[in-house]
């Protein structure tokens, strides 16, 4: 029976890393500066000064903290105690301590301000230290991806013009130099969007649609040196985040690399390449993919898979954001076709998830997101590669949204709902991604730095003074508490999952769900190289409910997995589950061999 092979598998070490394909994964996402602090001599990254010149000042949510790469690597038995198998960090390259306007300044303790390509930031450690880190997961069976930038650097370049509105192709050609009326037409580019390699190097200091210009003390900042060449940047201003903009403009300030130029693509293949050939990393996270041009993507991707097969990884997992808070995945779908991106952080699941695990919507809204599953390019098992998440850095986390979308801070109704969420993450399609924190009931009061809080003591009173769900901990003590029912449910539902081929790599075909209202979901995951499958359900209302589920009529018997399962099917096809309120299960459906 198939149920013996999974029993027999529920006892086995998790695979080795040369063995695990991208589908098997499940990853923890951590801001380095804010998990633990290793070293506090690399507090203030080397820098003399007060916090506006190295940036360091823990009580403040937008400077740094402390974390660095030692204090990650001392929280490897804590980080693998859940079942991780993959860790997702923020970029730790080096960046600008601090930037912004007088008065709003902050720092780059989260890595998107990059200056230095090559080395890491000094307030996270040293190169040495990240090859250590690397060498100490991958001793453990664990897979280590970066997250990448290609889109921007740090904010150096400035404009004579004193203004920063954006300024489009159509108003301002690149064809068109700046200047004096009747200036001559630059021949250095064969189209706008298609420029001819062989003329990109005749351009000397053209003004495009603004004057740039770096500061003394920038000039040479950035690393490699050719990073500090304005003509490879856009210069035209701030995105507003629509049409043209999204792709030409700077990134909230940040300096917009030209990404159609082929000095560009060679460069960033260079300098991502050299990362694998150093440190064996297993993939990348691509921050801002859907805000560079496709061509981009399209050489990008082969030469890093390329590079990485030559290294001896041969499931390099690559996966883009292409942001948006929609319950849908028509844009993700569509910017991986257009840029032939592998993969994309889910964040359909996540809105969807959100809102169908709070209350907001019903079930139908979750199994109407699966059944688009086909439009991804590679069709549905494209969908199994997908790293799926429930909160981030970025939005805010998933207790925050349940709080705000069920309109409840019942503290048992909030973790309850939150253990269905993570249920529908492990259970459902894709691959799990954890989002630091939310193991220890974090709860954020917003997006962005509000959603970053600390895992060693902090010091930030917006975020001690919220009430975290599943403890009586608060954000001022360490939160590394293996007994958490959060940290013991994930750990939990990671051990089901590296059991299970169908929960791993199990294609979907939803049975049942509430059309109206809060309730039942039915999703049936089938593997057919194992034969396997897996009946996963969830109770999203407050009410306990029983109801029969039609199952594939190749079932002969029920087993649990996860959760109460019946002891038999309730007729051929057919199985009848009963869950608690905001319940879940997972039932392997036992088939003849």
């Amino acid at each position: 029976m198939a149920a013996n092979r999974v029993a027999a598998a529920a006892t086995a070490p998790v695979p080795a890393i040369s063995e695990r394909g991208l589908e098997d994964e499940i990853i923890y996402f951590v801001l380095p500066d804010r998990f633990e602090n290793g070293d506090p001599r690399n507090d203030r990254g080397g820098i003399t000064g007060g916090p506006l010149q190295h940036g360091f000042d823990p009580a403040h949510k937008g400077f740094y903290h402390g974390g660095d790469l030692k204090g990650l690597t001392s929280r490897l038995d804590y980080i693998q105690g859940m079942g991780v198998t993959a860790i997702w960090f923020a970029p730790i390259f080096k960046n600008k301590p601090v930037q912004g306007r007088p008065g709003e300044e902050s720092a780059g303790y989260h890595g998107y301000w990059v200056t230095d390509f090559t080395r890491v930031d000094p307030h996270f450690g040293t190169n040495a230290e990240f090859k250590a880190f690397v060498d100490a997961a991958h001793a453990r069976g664990m897979k280590v991806y970066m997250d990448i930038i290609t889109n921007h650097t740090a904010d150096v370049i400035d404009y004579r013009e004193g203004e920063y509105t954006y300024r489009s192709k159509g108003e301002y050609p690149f064809s068109r130099r700046g200047g004096a009326e009747g200036a001559p037409i630059n021949e250095g580019f064969a189209g706008d969007d298609n420029p001819d390699p062989a003329n990109w190097a005749r351009l000397n200091d053209p003004n495009f649609a603004y004057t740039p210009f770096v500061r003394e003390a920038e000039k040479s900042v950035k690393v490699p040196a050719w990073l500090n060449d304005v003509t490879l940047y856009h210069n035209r201003g701030d995105s507003h985040w629509v049409g043209e903009s999204a792709v030409y403009g700077d990134f909230v300030g940040l300096d917009d690399l030209a990404t159609e130029n082929p000095r560009v693509v060679s460069g960033m293949i260079d300098i991502f390449g050299q990362w694998i050939d150093d440190y064996g990393i297993d993939g990348f996270r691509i921050d801002t993919a859907k805000h560079v041009n496709p061509e981009f993507w399209q050489a990008f991707v082969p030469a890093m898979l390329t590079r990485a097969k030559a290294k001896g990884i041969d499931h390099f997992h690559i996966f883009g954001e292409i942001a948006y808070e929609e319950p849908t995945a028509t844009l993700a779908a569509q910017v991986m076709a257009q840029s032939r991106l592998p993969y994309a952080l889910d964040m359909g699941f996540a809105k969807a998830a959100q809102m169908v695990a709070s209350g907001k919507a019903s079930p139908r809204l979750m199994a109407e997101f699966l059944g688009q599953d086909a439009i991804y390019p590679g069709g549905a098992k494209t969908a199994l590669g997908l790293p799926t998440f429930l909160g981030n850095h970025d939005f805010g986390r998933f207790a925050m949204f349940v709080r705000e979308m069920s309109g409840s801070d019942d503290p048992a109704t909030l973790l309850a709902r939150a253990r269905l969420g993570h249920a529908m993450m492990f259970l459902l399609r894709g691959v799990p991604t954890v989002y630091y924190g939310d193991e220890q009931g974090f709860i954020s009061d917003g997006n962005d730095q509000l959603a970053r809080e600390d895992m060693m003591p902090s010091k930030v009173a917006a975020y001690n003074d919220n009430r975290l769900i599943g403890t009586v901990a608060t954000t001022a003590q360490s939160n590394f508490d293996t007994a958490h029912p959060l940290y013991r449910q994930i750990g939990e539902l990671a051990a089901a999952r590296t059991a299970s081929p169908a929960l791993r790599r199990g294609l979907s075909t939803v049975r049942a769900f509430e059309e109206a209202a809060p309730g039942l979901l039915a999703v049936e995951r089938h593997d057919p190289a194992s034969g396997q499958r897996v009946l996963a359900v969830f109770n999203t209302g407050p009410a306990p409910l029983s109801q029969s589920i039609e199952v594939s009529y190749a079932a002969r018997g029920v087993a649990p997995l996860v959760g109460q399962c019946p002891a038999a099917l309730a007729a051929p096809g057919a199985v009848r589950i009963s869950l608690p309120a905001f319940g879940f299960a997972a039932c392997i459906l036992e088939t003849e061999d």
